[in-house]
This record gives structure tokens, sequence and C-alpha cells, in this order.
């Protein structure tokens, strides 16, 4: 609904700072700590596996982003080093109380493999203007950590299952959650893209998105030029 940004595919549309984003990721990753763990509620043994999880799992989908960026691009990068680190706190958010610390190994792995196609292949294919790349991290990484917790949550793979459990019953009702979030997250949103193009706008005009909006929407610039 918002369009591309002007010059989207045909100028260099470099990111922002890369040490501010190296430093907001890391950031990121002590907040969520807090995210994970204090969603237990209490300092009980629960927490202590999030906590634990939320360190193993981002750590490995670094290590898997920049092996999959050394592999296809020659060399890997701070950008994409972050942005493993996010995909790696994404994906094991929905199984850090429940998966064991290697099954959080490869969840995160996993969801450095899953959000470097998102952010690279998928990208592409829907032809989206996704300049922070949060469905590409957040939506593609969020699902697939969805869907592994009803894996690796199984007492087999070191889990904290029932000695009953089972996967394929468990999967079927992850992807029905996650199914219903996407309907749910969608509809709504598309709504309020509708009521905020009916009323002010989705775009400013062409000349204050090439001027900046630090300047022509806050009249302030953040670096002299």
């Amino acid at each position: 609904m918002l369009g591309p940004r002007i010059g989207f595919g045909r100028e260099r549309l470099s990111p922002h700072s890369l040490p501010l984003t190296f430093t907001g990721a890391a950031l990121l990753w002590v907040g969520w700590f807090g995210f994970n763990a204090g969603s237990a509620l209490e300092a009980n043994g629960v927490a202590a596996l999030a906590f634990l999880n939320t360190l193993v799992a981002p750590a490995a989908a670094v290590l898997a982003w920049s092996a999959l960026e050394a592999m296809l691009r020659g060399r890997a990068s701070m950008l994409g080093a972050a942005s493993g680190a996010v995909a790696g706190l994404v994906a094991i958010t929905p199984a850090c109380g429940t998966v064991g610390v290697g099954g959080a190994m490869a969840v995160g792995a996993l969801g450095g493999v899953a959000g470097f196609w998102g952010v690279t292949a998928l990208k592409r294919w829907l032809r989206a203007d996704d300049s922070l790349d949060v469905f590409g991290i957040h939506g593609v990484c969020g699902i697939v950590g969805a869907l592994l917790t009803g894996v690796f949550t199984a007492p087999s793979l070191g889990g904290s299952g029932n000695a009953d459990y089972a996967v394929w019953s468990q999967l079927a009702v992850q992807a029905l959650g996650i199914a219903i979030t996407l309907a749910w997250s969608g509809g709504v949103s598309l709504l309020a893209f509708h009521a905020a193009k009916a009323t002010f706008g989705l775009r400013v005009a062409h000349e204050a998105e090439r001027e900046g909006l630090d300047i022509s929407s806050h009249g302030e610039s953040a670096y002299d030029t």
C-alpha cells in the first residue's frame, strides 16, 4: 500500500550507520534477556532456561548467517552479524522456556538461515521495499521459531514436553496459531492503513522524501553536511 521509496532498485540506498546498527542489535540482545526470562514471572528453572537459550540461539544464528554470507558472497559482514543476532532472538522467543540448550542452538541456526533467505530471495521475489527487513527477519523467523517450538519441545529432543508428547499434533497446533496471527494482524493492519490513507495519507510529497523527513517534518538534521 505504501509503495517503494523513491529510487528503490535504481539508486544505492545504503544503511544509515553500521556502528549504530550493531549497537542497537547489542542493546536488543541485552534487553531480550528480560523479555524472555522475565516472561516466567519469577526466578525459577524456566527463567534460567529461557535466559540461557536467549544467549545460545542468537549466537548460533550469527554464526549461521555469517557462514552463509561467506559462502555465497565471499565475506561475512557486520550488518549480517547484527541481522543474524536479531533473527536468532526472534526465532527462539516462542521456544525459549520449553526447549533444551541443544534445541535452542538448532532453532537459532535455522532461524539464521531462514532470516538470510527472507531478506534476500524472498524479498526479491516479493519485490518489497522492506528497508529494515522487518518481515524477512521478524516475520519469517517468527514463523520458523513458532513451528520449531513444536519440534524441539519434544522430550526425546531435550525439551520439556510430557512423555506422551506428539510432535506432529503440536506442529498442527503451532501452524494454526501462525495462520490465525497472520490473518488477524494482516486484516487489522489493512484496515488501519485504509483509515490512515483516507484521513491524512500514507506518503509525504516526493520533495519532502528527497529532502529527508528529519528536515521536512521536524526541521532538524542529524548530521552537518
